[in-house]
């Protein structure tokens, strides 16, 4: 699983015209699901995310992690492109994708386990729609976390 958590002081979630969520303050969080992926990865990527010190202290220094941010919001949005092979030609290949019958499911449990370590509703987007995401990436803060390469993040 592969995720990209971006610190916003906004981002939204549109489709076909209408927005469909939207948090202000907080984490925009797109989400690569693979064959590979387990309930385990799910554990540690959300484990890693809640506790993720990337937003500012009382003297500028990242230091606070997001569940000790007032009002703060996540909103997740499945994206299958972040897993695309680039290796063998300039057309992505998206082989490594997991199909919607494995891949919704887990895209609701990381949903699941999210809110329940963060204590809020988690915002999400629509699984396999087209959408169109807005954000103000605040710093800019972006993080990337892959679940199979554990020890290389």
């Amino acid at each position: 699983m592969r995720l990209v958590i971006q610190r916003v002081k906004k981002a939204s979630v549109s489709i076909g015209g209408t927005q469909k969520s939207a948090i202000d303050t907080g984490m925009l969080i797109l989400v690569g699901i693979c064959d590979e992926d387990t309930d385990e990865d799910i554990e540690y990527l959300c484990q890693k995310v809640v506790k993720l010190r990337i937003f500012d202290d009382d003297k500028g220094v990242m230091n606070i992690p997001i569940t000790e941010v007032s009002d703060s919001g996540i909103l997740v949005v499945s994206q299958f492109t972040l897993m695309a092979s680039t290796r063998k030609s300039n057309r992505p290949s998206y082989i490594h994708a997991s199909r919607p019958d494995f891949a919704i499911p887990m895209y609701e449990k990381l949903i699941a386990k999210l809110q329940d370590l963060f204590g809020k509703e988690i915002q999400t987007g629509t699984f396999g729609a087209d959408m169109q995401v807005a954000l103000v990436n605040d710093g800019p803060v972006t993080i990337i976390m892959d679940s199979l390469l554990r020890d290389q993040f």
